[in-house]
């Protein structure tokens, strides 16, 4: 019987691959990204100045940029690991989602007004003119560190869907998607990422819904797919365990998931660096909004995909099957199997989940470029360089970080499912960099000391606590246990491997507590760290420079506070403007 089942696993893999219509469109999307980038390197641009190149020239479209916004953050990570989550473990992450909405109203109230109104090429300017140069130079390290860590498995999500339907060495491909990304990047600059992120969103959200249809009808009906996802155990929302060691509940996922939101859309320079290069504040505002709509509709349907595809092979799981050879491919697997009589839709979907990462690649690397070019190159350069030099010298900047990614994604390939995979890694730095922000913003008197301490303490607590947790479950000592599938009804028997010990068992013996914290907690413990360690340091030192307490440099809360103080303690406040007031130092 098991002869059965590879002879039947090697026929489905060769009629489940791309046609020539999958590959004209593919190829098609491809070509139009990359044209994308010459139009703008050449043509496209008003000047040749790292203005034009990282901020557009602050002439952008609102509408562009908000759906740009949506598809750097949506990443072929996301567009499959979200329904391979949904799959394995359940709705329960589906619940994080609604939290990007009140982080949108916190970005818009407390982080992007301060952005905005210093208007800076780099959002780690920020922390130069609230602490020092010290602390600026600390934020562009976590920032490096944790997009080194992110963009190899971004690059390596749609390598490895574009592997499952043509057949292709995953290590064939991924230089391809680099070079595509790195050249439009690196000619175009902002405007080609905002351009082809828009056509890329476009894809992709086309390329979803046909596919839910699709699925929809495919499997009978709404109802249908609810009820087989109720009975499989899929369809989980109150579970209000309020143990942080529980890999996934309630509180995680809401709690949790809003720290995570801060950290890609509060303080992220790939973020903030888009909303800066639209013409006013309130365009911003605008496009915020609109984004924060997109993104909660493209993920929920992405968590939908991942309910059709149960509902599908909920009697035949395609891993035990051995269809496909990992979890994370299960979705360009269900879109060839339910999609091979459309011609063209596998293209065009594979096409969509490449947009998602291409767009995540090249906005991180144009802002990464401007991070390190600002406060890395630039400083290490003595004498007054030409704004064509420094474009130059932010071209080549891109070009370094592209190599470096396709050396680091030869690792991804060796470990676990990508979005767990994701989440541990962002875990590094993200509360790192949200506690330095937060901190000076919020809290008038932290100082350099404190920003220092609590950044270095919160890298080094989560570095170990993230690589260690990562180093057990690569050697077996400690896993995720998904939800129960079955192969009853694939019409063949299935050799089931030896089943691995529980949690629980590991737990007991052997496993660190702090290693077993839920991955949705790191960006929480990082940030607490940050303010803990950061606030008592800064207590027990100097006080601010008044150059370093603006109240341009708070947010508008605290700054209202700071004004009022200041009105109070001025004798001639009569005679102060507002706006003065707000850029005068704190005396």
């Amino acid at each position: 019987m098991d002869v059965n089942s590879t002879v039947l696993d090697e026929v489905a893999k060769k009629q489940l691959l791309f046609g020539w219509l999958d590959f004209t469109l593919f190829t098609l999307m491809l070509a139009l990204s990359t044209l994308i980038g010459i139009y703008f390197g050449f043509w496209g641009k008003e000047e040749d100045t790292p203005k034009e190149y990282l901020h557009g020239g602050k002439k952008m479209n609102t509408a562009p940029v908000a759906v740009s916004l949506m598809s750097s953050m949506l990443s072929g990570i996301m567009m499959m690991g979200i329904p391979t989550e949904m799959y394995l473990y359940g709705t329960l992450y589906w619940l994080g989602i609604l939290s990007i909405l009140p982080v949108g109203v916190i970005t818009d109230f407390f982080y992007l007004p301060v952005f905005y109104e210093l208007q800076l090429t780099s959002t780690y300017e920020y922390l130069q003119l609230r602490f020092s140069p010290r602390v600026r130079v600390m934020a562009s390290v976590l920032s490096t560190i944790g997009l080194l860590l992110y963009m190899p498995i971004v690059t390596y999500v749609p390598a490895l869907a574009f592997s499952q339907v043509s057949g292709l060495n995953i290590h064939i491909i991924t230089p391809a998607i680099l070079i595509i990304c790195v050249f439009y990047t690196m000619l175009g600059g902002i405007k080609a990422v905002v351009w082809t992120d828009f056509l890329q969103g476009l894809v992709m959200v086309v390329s979803m819904l046909t596919t839910i249809t699709l699925g929809v009808i495919n499997v009978g009906g709404f109802g249908v797919v609810w009820e087989r996802c109720r009975l499989g155990g899929r369809i989980r929302i109150f579970e209000f365990d309020p143990s942080p060691f529980v890999r996934m509940t309630f509180w995680s996922s809401t709690i949790g998931h809003s720290f995570i939101f801060i950290a890609v859309i509060s303080v992220s320079q790939s973020m903030v660096q888009k909303f800066m290069s639209l013409p006013t504040l309130r365009s911003a505002r605008t496009s915020l909004y609109l984004f924060l709509v997109q993104a909660v509709c493209v993920m929920s349907m992405s968590c939908f995909t991942g309910l059709l595809v149960y509902s599908k092979y909920y009697d035949c799981d395609p891993t035990k099957s051995k269809m496909i050879s990992r979890p994370d491919q299960i979705l360009p697997y269900y879109v060839m199997d339910i999609a091979s009589s459309v011609p063209g839709l596998p293209g065009l979907f594979v096409a969509g989940i490449f947009s998602a990462s291409l767009s995540t690649i090249s906005s991180n690397l144009n802002s990464l470029g401007a991070t390190l070019f600002e406060d890395f190159v630039r400083p290490c350069i003595k004498q007054k360089i030409s704004d064509h030099r420094a474009n130059v010298l932010i071209k080549c900047v891109v070009i370094v970080i592209g190599g470096l990614c396709l050396a680091f994604v030869m690792v991804v390939d060796k470990l676990g499912a990508v979005l767990q995979l994701c989440l541990r890694m962002q875990g590094v730095t993200y509360g790192a960099m949200i506690g330095l922000f937060s901190m000076g913003m919020f809290y008038p008197r932290a100082n350099t000391k404190g920003a220092l301490a609590g950044s270095i303490c919160s890298l080094l607590v989560m570095g170990w606590l993230v690589f260690g947790s990562q180093k057990e479950m690569a050697e077996g000592r400690m896993r995720d246990v998904s939800l129960p599938t079955s192969v009853d009804g694939c019409g063949f028997n299935v050799t089931m491997p030896e089943q691995p010990p529980t949690m629980a068992s590991v737990e007991e013996d052997d496993v660190f507590i702090l290693y077993r914290l839920s991955m949705l907690y790191y960006a929480l413990t990082g940030t607490l760290i940050v303010l803990v360690v950061g606030i008592i340091v800064s207590h027990f030192t100097e006080e601010p420079s008044p150059e370093q307490s603006k109240p341009v440099l708070f947010t508008p809360l605290v700054r209202k506070y700071i004004v009022e103080k200041k009105r109070r303690k001025t004798t001639y406040n009569n005679h102060i403007p507002e706006t003065e007031l707000l850029n005068k130092p704190w005396e």
